[in-house]
């Protein structure tokens, strides 16, 4: 009997999730809150173990017919000169950077008619049964399933139901960040820069004719919002940035007047153990490494294929498979997630002397 198994998200964590145990023979659903997939966020690095895992399920060779080249990294001050210039080296190979909504389209395309999806549905509760886990659903159905994964991001009902409250696992990196995609370029097209005052950052970055606007500031404190509550969030940035030099005041007026926005406090989750009973959890909702990383599309991927990994050398059995996923993959993760704490400082330098040091520090510029 094939086992029934349903995956909460349908973002690279799901997607992914949903494409290794299907190849296991299983029969997956996906349940998704919203009515399609969650488009918008920056670009995707695909390197490393990710590499071979896309190329794995087949996927390589879009993803690369697909990919960003950017040429330079500009560090601005105020009266928007450049006062550190890198040049990007082209990615060595194998190594490779996406926008996000190309490749989830991707990963969508490589699994949408061999699964079941549910669109604009969400788990309300769960209920732990001798040979499954009885789900209840948004509008009160009721389905039980052989295995449930959680692959449904930072703020996690999977997690909130089964495991405990978001701020028993949740660490603060005591930084806030926003992004806003605007389809127009507003530098020279495959260009990052980045412009600092003291517990603030400000970055965009240009591909495919697009910009992202990437706001990001310290706060000792946790302030307290509704995370579904965008136009609350928009009024945070809007105060947070107010008054900040550089193009600052033009790029809040494109924050204010965009479709498209994103924001959340920078955090890393930090548990124990990533499966319960029947129940594990995949990418963000068990291991955010937050976005300083640069890594959550690719943690996501790496962590569906350690888990289908772990299946498939236990024979299908969930709790030794379960054991193996929390024991061998951990390393990696807390190696990722350390560095990530790392970056956070260097993003968003918290005074005008550490400003000026990471200049200093770099190479001298170069004429473009």
């Amino acid at each position: 009997m094939r086992n029934n198994i349903l995956v909460s998200g349908a973002s690279f964590a799901g997607l992914s999730t949903a494409y290794w145990m299907k190849k296991l023979g299983y029969n997956v659903t996906v349940v998704e809150i919203a009515n399609d997939l969650k488009k918008g966020g920056t670009p995707v690095n695909i390197r490393e173990n990710t590499v071979d895992i896309v190329k794995r399920m087949g996927l390589l060779d879009q993803i690369q017919s697909n990919k960003i080249l950017m040429g330079l990294m500009e560090y601005k001050n105020f009266d928007d000169v450049t006062e550190r210039l890198e040049f990007r080296e082209e990615l060595v190979e194998d190594e490779y950077e996406i926008e996000r909504d190309v490749l989830l389209n991707i990963m969508f395309e490589a699994v949408k008619d061999d699964v079941e999806f549910i669109f604009g549905h969400s788990i309300t509760s769960l209920k732990e049964e001798s040979n499954g886990v009885e789900v209840t659903f948004k509008g009160g159905q009721k389905r039980s399933y052989d295995l449930l994964f959680g692959c449904d991001g930072i703020h996690s009902v999977v997690r909130k139901l089964w495991f405990g409250e978001e701020t028993d696992f949740s660490h603060f990196l005591k930084t806030y960040f926003s992004i806003t995609i605007v389809d127009k370029l507003l530098i020279r097209e495959n260009t990052t820069q980045m412009y600092n005052e003291p517990g603030k950052a400000v970055m965009l970055n240009t591909y495919n004719n697009k910009t992202d606007i990437v706001l990001c500031f310290s706060s000792e404190k946790e302030i307290p919002y509704d995370y579904r509550n965008e136009e609350q969030q928009r009024n945070i940035i809007l105060n947070q940035f107010s008054g900040l030099g550089w193009r600052t005041p033009e790029l809040l007026e494109e924050v204010k007047n965009s479709k498209t926005f994103y924001f959340d406090k920078l955090c890393q989750m930090k548990m124990p153990s990533w499966t319960k009973g029947r129940v594990a959890l995949v990418g963000d909702a068990g291991y955010c490494a937050s976005p300083a990383a640069g890594m959550g599309g690719s943690l996501a991927i790496d962590g569906a294929a350690a888990l289908a990994d772990a299946f498939q050398r236990n024979h299908g059995n969930f709790e030794l498979a379960f054991q193996e996923y929390n024991k061998s993959f951990r390393p990696f993760i807390e190696g990722v997630q350390a560095n990530a704490e790392m970056m956070v400082d260097f993003l968003v330098p918290r005074t005008e002397e550490a400003i000026r040091e990471r200049i200093s520090q770099a190479a001298s510029i170069k004429d473009i």
